[in-house]
């Protein structure tokens, strides 16, 4: 099954999509301009434009897609339990390392998320310090801090 690439232009950068008819496995930030955008054929990906679409103009909290992101067995377990964190809320990398049932794994949970492949969807901007702080995301703190208020309801009037 060929893997199909899409870009969706979002209100904080380019996302570049790629999945197949068996689910989305990556959605990336990209500073760079795409090269092209192919016709999407994969209903998955088709879907999963439309929900970005419909989360980003704030008529969706939930995402419902078939993910097939890869990674380690530990990565795939951190990042399931990021599904489990409610729109709106955050959790700290030491409530996720409990939930995990192993606080020693704080590092090992941080760096799985920093790995995450599915940008929004598998909602790894949520995950905040333990003082609350908005440490680390792959696509930029300012994204992180943009997406939290998003879903909180207390939007910017402007990014700049």
């Amino acid at each position: 099954m060929n893997t199909e690439t899409t870009y969706y232009s979002s209100p904080i950068g380019t996302l570049e999509i790629k999945g197949d008819q068996k689910g989305v496995h990556s959605i990336y930030f990209i500073n760079d301009e795409p090269s092209n955008s192919s016709n999407i054929e994969s209903d998955e990906l088709k879907k999963c434009v439309q929900q970005l679409d419909e989360y980003f103009t704030g008529n969706r909290k939930e995402f419902e897609l078939t993910l097939s992101p890869k990674g380690t067995e530990f990565q795939g377990k951190v990042w399931t339990e990021l599904l489990k964190v409610p729109f709106g809320k955050t959790r700290s990398y030491l409530e996720q390392s409990k939930q995990l049932g192993d606080v020693k794994a704080i590092r090992a949970v941080a760096s799985a998320n920093g790995k995450n492949p599915i940008s929004i969807i598998i909602p790894c901007h949520r995950i905040v310090g333990s003082d609350g702080s908005l440490t680390g995301y792959a696509g930029g703190v300012w994204r992180k801090k943009w997406l939290l208020e998003h879903e909180s309801g207390n939007k910017q009037q402007s990014l700049f």
